[in-house]
C-alpha cells in the first residue's frame, strides 16, 4: 500500500508512460502500463501442495492487478526454474518468457599464435560465492574457512558483506573479498573451474549463461533454493548438496564424476524484443 501510495504521487509528477516493477507488489498503476517482473509464479510450501494452492491465489491476486508479467526464463523444456516459472495454472494477465537475466557475457584471452580466443578457466580453481540471511551465511562461511586451508590449489572467496569493514587476509592461493563489483565477479566466474554458491535464481541463471560446472548449496529453510537444487540437479545442470553435508573434498568429488549437461543458450535477445514491442505498441494509433 506505502509502494502504491507513494507511486500514484510520482506518477502524478513525472507523468511516466510505463512502469517495469523487479517483484515489487505495489508498483502498479490503473491508468498507465504497468509490467511485473518474477520466475515465481508457484510459491513452494514445505507444509505442502494446499499451502502452496493458497499462496498461488494470493499471489495472482496481487499480479493481476498489473498489466503484463514478464518471467526470466525460457517457454521451452530446457528451462531453469521449473514449477516455479511455469506452474499448470498461470494469472489471468499476459504472461511473457524474456529469456535469462544475466549482467554477465563469457570471457576469453587472445592467442597471437593462432588468432583465436582461448578460454581464461583455470584448472582446479574455485569461485566460492556466499549469500543469504544470517546466521546460514556465517555457518556456511565458518565451514568453507575450515576446510578451504587445506585445498591444495587456488580459490576466490567472494563474502558477500559488502559493507563489512572486517577483512578476512588472503594468501597466495586463496583470495577473500567481502565484495566484487560485476565486471570483476564475471572474471573471476569465467576462471574459475567450480563455482560454489547458494541455489539463488539470480546466481542459477549467471552460471547457466557461462555455462560453469557448479556445486549449490540451499540455504536451510528456503523452499524455492531447496526446489531449485533439486530440479537443476535432476536436469544435469548442478550438483546440489545440502549444507549439514557440505564439505569441498566430497563436493569435488562428486562433481568430478559427474556429467554437466547444460542446454543451449540462444541469444534471442528476448527481452529487447519485449520492450521493444512494448514500445511499439504503445506508438500505434488508436483506432478504436
Amino acid at each position: 500500500r506505502f509502494e502504491n501510495r507513494w507511486l500514484k504521487k510520482v506518477v502524478a509528477e513525472y507523468g511516466f508512460d510505463f512502469i517495469i516493477s523487479d517483484n515489487r507488489y505495489g508498483l502498479y498503476h490503473t491508468s498507465v502500463h504497468s509490467v511485473f517482473i518474477t520466475h515465481q509464479l508457484l510459491i513452494k510450501s514445505s507444509v505442502g501442495r494446499w499451502i502452496e494452492r493458497i499462496l498461488q491465489k494470493r499471489n495472482y491476486k496481487y499480479i493481476n492487478r498489473f498489466s503484463e508479467c514478464w518471467v526470466p526464463d525460457t517457454a521451452s523444456e530446457n528451462n531453469l526454474a521449473g514449477e516455479l516459472s511455469h506452474p499448470d495454472n498461470k494469472p489471468n494477465i499476459p504472461i511473457r518468457y524474456v529469456g535469462l537475466l544475466s549482467r554477465f557475457t563469457k570471457k576469453e584471452s587472445f592467442n597471437p599464435s593462432t588468432s583465436l580466443g582461448i578460454s581464461t578457466e583455470k584448472k582446479n580453481h574455485l569461485l566460492i560465492i556466499l549469500s543469504g540471511p544470517e546466521p546460514q551465511r556465517s555457518i556456511l562461511e565458518e565451514k568453507i574457512i575450515n576446510e578451504i586451508s587445506h585445498y591444495n590449489y587456488t580459490a576466490t572467496i567472494v563474502r558477500g558483506l559488502p559493507g563489512s569493514a572486517v577483512v578476512i587476509p588472503s594468501t597466495n592461493m586463496i583470495k577473500f573479498y567481502n565484495h566484487l563489483s560485476a565486471e570483476a565477479l564475471n572474471s573471476e566466474m569465467c576462471a574459475a573451474e567450480y563455482v560454489i554458491s547458494r541455489s539463488g535464481y539470480s546466481t542459477v541463471m549467471d552460471i547457466a549463461t557461462l555455462q560453469k560446472k557448479n556445486i549449490l548449496i540451499p540455504t536451510p529453510g528456503q523452499t524455492e533454493q531447496e526446489y531449485l537444487g533439486i530440479y537443476l540437479q535432476k536436469k544435469g545442470m548442478a550438483v546440489t548438496i545440502s549444507q549439514h553435508d557440505f564439505t569441498i573434498e566430497k563436493a569435488l568429488v562428486i562433481a568430478s564424476a559427474y556429467s554437466y549437461q547444460f542446454p543451449a543458450i540462444a541469444n534471442e535477445q528476448l527481452l529487447t524484443k519485449t520492450i521493444q514491442q512494448l514500445l511499439y505498441q504503445s506508438e500505434k494509433p488508436d483506432l478504436g
